[in-house]
């Protein structure tokens, strides 16, 4: 792999300008009750990579934008990702206590306003995108990727699969595949694409970022089902070997540790190879996939 900055130190660049707008994005009128305003906090605000609205951002640097145009897309799909962990968390899907180090957000404001918040970024990540993104042509291109990112077909799909696939006996790597490039891979790709898209990238460009996105997403899943399977919990703020405790599918169960981080490293040299598309450019795009690969969280 080529040598590139530590991600710590590319990502410094990008982060500060994420969680300011963020911020203010959290800054309700008087008609969004306390709870649910804090409840959206909660999940939104807590401390995290902040990968995909990086992806965003690296994606509209690497084609040729000043990042921050695309902070609304980065942003809006931040919201989408919230949403979607504070709902996994729930009782009824992975029934976790703990994310980012903190209780889930139904521990502390109860499942009914879990439920709430999540719905309430889903909707403020597509107010976010039709108002403060332009010109109005990408903003509709951006509410259209994200909707397909995110929706039945997407992430919720693959969730529904990741589910599914508890009680089913006879699934294997094609079907593990299937069910991570939806339900991690989608959203990646698609946080590539925003920024691409708020860049006005050209077809070769947007082609390229979802070359990278595809092998990235699942290089990340793959990753994640070690950390889960070997990972420190202290490190990773919440709670590990629950996949194997619910007898999920996960790549080291299917595969074998050492099997599943090879195909991490391939699937990252992957990604890499598609950034350099971008020549120059690619630096804080190939930083953060090498990051991907050697993350402890």
């Amino acid at each position: 792999m080529p040598a590139s900055p530590h991600f710590a130190d590319v990502s410094s660049g990008y982060l500060p300008s994420i969680e300011a707008k963020l911020q203010e994005y959290c800054q309700f009128d008087l008609h969004c009750p306390e709870v649910l305003g804090a409840a959206i906090r909660h999940s939104l605000l807590a401390p995290g990579k902040r990968l995909r609205p990086l992806l965003t951002l690296m994606a509209a640097e690497a084609c040729g934008s000043d990042p921050g145009v695309a902070l609304p897309a980065a942003c809006a799909v931040e919201m989408v990702h919230a949403y979607s962990l504070v709902h996994d968390d729930l009782p009824a899907m992975d029934d976790d206590d703990l994310r980012r180090g903190r209780p889930t957000c139904h521990k502390v404001y109860g499942e009914a306003n879990a439920i709430l918040a999540g719905d309430a970024l889903l909707t403020l990540a597509f107010e976010v995108l039709a108002r403060d993104v332009s010109p109005p042509k990408a903003a509709v291109r951006c509410c259209q990727l994200l909707a397909r990112g995110a929706g039945a077909s997407g992430m919720v799909g693959g969730q529904v699969d990741d589910l599914e696939a508890e009680t089913q006996e006879n699934w294997g790597a094609s079907e593990l595949e299937n069910i991570h490039r939806r339900k991690t891979g989608a959203m990646l790709e698609v946080s590539l694409l925003l920024g691409g898209t708020v860049a006005d990238a050209d077809e070769k460009e947007l082609a390229a970022l979802g070359r990278y996105g595809r092998s990235l997403g699942l290089a990340f899943q793959v990753v994640d089902d070690l950390l889960d399977h070997l990972g420190d919990e202290a490190a990773l703020g919440k709670r590990t070997g629950k996949d194997t405790e619910r007898g999920k599918l996960t790549y080291p169960g299917l595969l074998g540790v050492e099997a599943s981080q090879q195909k991490a490293s391939d699937l990252v040299a992957e990604a890499i190879e598609a950034a350099k598309e971008f020549g120059g450019r690619a630096e804080a795009l190939v930083s953060l996939a090498q990051f991907v690969l050697q993350r402890k969280r």
